[in-house]
């Protein structure tokens, strides 16, 4: 094939679901959730069985093209180029989540998302360490490390996966952990999607049924005195209590409660496994500032997929985030002057993602990507509605991690890194690299499958 030219409908005829860029189902099958990426693969195949990824890696070889997986798409924007690449939509999810509830495990196939988990396990009083919107896809979550509202007191959520099912690059089915292949049981656990087509995984449950949780709005006037509240209770904030602070700007949209349409505000949302330690938080920071709206309540765990106001549709979004270690009085203000009252920022969203406790203690058992090193994540996203819009939020997302940067631990966290052209370098340890490499040239000698975020070209 030349770079230009694409598979033969007559070669394409024997994969099922495949679609070519002449097709009419193109620019749908090509989508991902994040509406601003424009990815542009040679050929989407839309995969519902583990036969299928098989045939899917056939074909690829067969036509020398790459295969990046892809579930949903949420982390799409960090790809790259998709020039000779299959873009292999992982879809085996068919609506059955496999709950054992004795065992406290779940199965889920790909392309299952996590409202469709926390409803199977919830009627058996159980919750998985889901992310912050059901609609975000299962897999890549794990793959990357995932970050929930239990995090503190229970880890990473990729540290609670038992086994993946996979199809390696040489087309073999298999189920993968610590037993069978430690080595690609590690790297998968954090390392992204690089090193093998997962087509469903196995992870353990928590005997969770409710919580005390909510979301406190105030006015961005107050954001200063909010700011330093949360900032000093986090200080010594029990493990128990998972949270995080948001400068938000949402739309006047109907979705939208009147006092928080298209104005700027400040909410402080988060976990508390026990009641006692979520009303602390509370009280200090209703000591600090009135609050325009929400509250903290009892709740029932399933409730927390929707507690951070994530959007669920598809939605275009220009987005990055850095770790931070502890911040002082200088970056507080720093924080401020970037996404605070005055600063212009054409962000949706800017936010301090509280860390530590058990995210910052890396198991004995785990994979690459087993802890988070600092205090918090800084993460911001906007709505780009035209490319002057997005070029304006691409600078200030820069202008934000630049103004942080002094207490930047210069990692990333693979599962909100989503600058184009992050690599796994920037993700991972270093000293795991050369580990990763080694297992890639095992697995995957022709560097056939891309992932969000590659190893470094050696």
């Amino acid at each position: 094939m030349s770079p230009t030219s694409f598979p033969s409908p007559a070669t394409a005829a024997q994969l099922p679901a495949i679609v070519l860029p002449d097709d009419q189902a193109y620019d749908t099958a090509r989508r991902a959730w994040n509406l601003a990426v424009d990815q542009r693969p040679a050929a989407v195949c839309v995969a519902t069985s583990v036969a299928e990824v098989q045939s899917a890696v056939r074909y690829a070889r067969a036509n020398g093209l790459r295969i990046a997986p892809q579930a949903t798409g949420h982390l799409a924007a960090a790809i790259g180029s998709l020039d000779r690449t299959l873009l292999l939509k992982t879809a085996l999810h068919d609506g059955d989540v496999e709950v054992d509830p004795l065992a406290r495990r779940v199965r889920v196939q790909a392309g299952a998302r996590w409202g469709e988990v926390a409803e199977a396990c919830a009627p058996h009083g159980l919750a998985a360490m889901h992310g912050s919107s059901p609609t975000v896809g299962v897999i890549g979550y794990l793959l990357g490390g995932g970050l929930s509202f239990y995090g503190r007191e229970h880890g990473l959520a990729v540290n609670h996966v038992t086994a993946f099912e996979v199809v390696t690059a040489d087309g073999r089915a298999r189920r993968v952990d610590a037993a069978s292949d430690p080595d690609l049981f590690w790297a998968l656990r954090g390392g992204g999607g690089g090193f093998a087509i997962v087509t469903a995984v196995e992870l353990a449950l928590l005997p969770i049924a409710e919580v005390f949780g909510g979301a406190l709005f105030f006015p961005i006037d107050a954001a200063p005195a909010v700011v330093r509240a949360w900032h000093a209770w986090t200080r010594e904030a029990p493990r128990g209590v998972t949270t995080t602070l948001r400068i938000l700007c949402l739309p006047p949209v109907d979705e939208v409660p009147p006092p928080l349409r298209a104005t700027p505000v400040v909410c402080v949302d988060g976990v508390a496994l026990e009641e006692a330690d979520g009303r602390e938080l509370v009280e200090r920071l209703l000591a600090v500032a009135a609050p325009l709206l929400g509250g903290w309540e009892r709740m029932p765990s399933i409730a927390v997929l929707r507690l951070h106001g994530d959007p669920e549709p598809p939605t275009p979004g220009v987005a990055d985030a850095i770790l931070l270690g502890e911040l002082d009085e200088a970056a507080i203000e720093a924080f401020l002057a970037a996404a605070g009252a005055g600063s212009g920022s054409p962000l949706l969203v800017a936010e301090l993602r509280q860390l530590g406790g058990a995210l910052a203690e890396a198991p004995p058992t785990s994979g690459v990507r087993g802890a988070l090193e600092g205090r918090f994540l800084l993460f911001g996203v906007g709505v780009p509605t035209d490319p002057e819009r997005a070029q304006a939020i691409a600078d200030h997302l820069r202008g934000m991690q630049r103004a942080l940067s002094p207490w930047a631990t210069g990692t990333r966290f693979s599962s909100f890194a989503e600058h184009p052209g992050t690599g796994l370098a920037e993700c991972v340890p270093g000293a795991a690299l050369a580990r990763l490499e080694r297992i890639r040239a095992t697995v995957d000698p022709d560097a056939l499958l891309v992932g969000a975020h590659a190893l470094p070209q050696r």
